[in-house]
C-alpha cells in the first residue's frame, strides 16, 4: 500500500492523540471528514493501523521498575527457540522480547514494582523456563526519552 502525504500527516496526528476525531483531523489538513474517514478505513483495513490502545502512566499503577533483561540460551536450536519464545510471551511482567544478535539471544523488557518483585519474577518465572543459560539484568534509573510513535 502506497502512504500520501495526507496519510502520513493522518498517522501522525492519531499517534499523539488517538481520541482525535474526523472532523478536528479534517481541519488541521483542510480534508473533508468524509475523505478523513476513509482514509482512516483504509488505513485500518491494510493493518497500517493495528490497533487502538490507552498508555499508562506505570507508577499511577505502581509498576514503575523497569528491568532490561539480556539472556542466554543453553542451545540454538529451533525447537528450543520456538519453546523459550511461547513461554516468555506468556510472561506478563514482560512487556517486550526481542531476539537479537551478539553476546545473548535476547532482551527482555520487564514492568514490576520494584526491586523486590524483579527478584520474584527471576526466581519464580524467569528462572524456570526451559534452556536459559544465563541472564543480565539492567536497571533503568531514569527514561530520557520513551516514545510509542513511529517515526514518519
Amino acid at each position: 500500500m502506497k502512504l500520501d502525504q495526507k496519510d502520513l500527516q493522518i498517522l501522525k496526528h492519531l499517534q499523539q492523540d488517538s481520541k482525535m476525531t474526523n472532523k478536528e483531523i479534517s481541519n488541521k489538513l483542510e480534508l473533508s471528514v468524509t475523505a478523513v474517514f476513509e482514509r482512516i478505513k483504509r488505513l485500518e483495513r491494510e493493518e497500517v493501523i493495528s490497533n487502538y490502545v490507552a498508555l499508562i502512566s506505570p507508577e499511577k499503577v505502581e509498576k514503575n521498575f523497569m528491568v532490561f533483561c539480556q539472556i542466554k540460551l543453553i542451545q540454538h536450536s529451533r525447537s528450543y527457540l520456538t519453546k523459550f519464545e511461547a513461554e516468555v510471551a506468556k510472561l506478563s511482567e514482560v512487556l517486550e522480547c526481542y531476539h537479537v544478535s551478539g553476546e545473548y539471544d535476547y532482551i527482555l523488557k520487564v514492568l514490576v514494582k520494584d526491586m523486590e518483585a524483579y527478584r520474584e519474577f527471576m526466581v519464580t518465572k524467569l528462572t524456570n523456563l526451559d534452556h536459559i543459560g544465563s541472564t543480565q539484568s539492567t536497571f533503568i534509573i531514569s527514561p530520557v526519552k520513551s516514545t510509542t510513535a513511529v517515526p514518519l
